[in-house]
């Protein structure tokens, strides 16, 4: 078991989860993973492109819904900070 105290609560100190104050670290974490999830859903998505020989224009076009998905979330958790 970890001795080191909670962390410090986020300074947007509505936001709960199931009755539990969602801290800075959380925040983080979410914000960590989302970031490689769009990192990964790029790349994956331009090594498929690839092997199928289509152009990448046509493969984010594919993908672009997503990412915007991504993006609005990533942004959203930022402003929590």
């Amino acid at each position: 078991m970890n001795p080191t105290p909670d962390p410090t609560p986020v300074s947007f100190q509505e936001v709960q989860e199931n009755g539990k104050q969602v801290t800075t670290e959380d925040l983080a974490e979410v914000i960590e993973q989302f970031e490689q999830y769009r990192e990964r859903l790029v790349s994956e998505t331009m090594i498929t492109a690839q092997r199928a020989k289509l152009p990448k224009k046509t493969a984010m076009a594919q993908i672009e819904p997503e990412l915007a998905k991504i993006d609005a979330a990533l942004l959203s958790l930022r402003q929590l900070f």
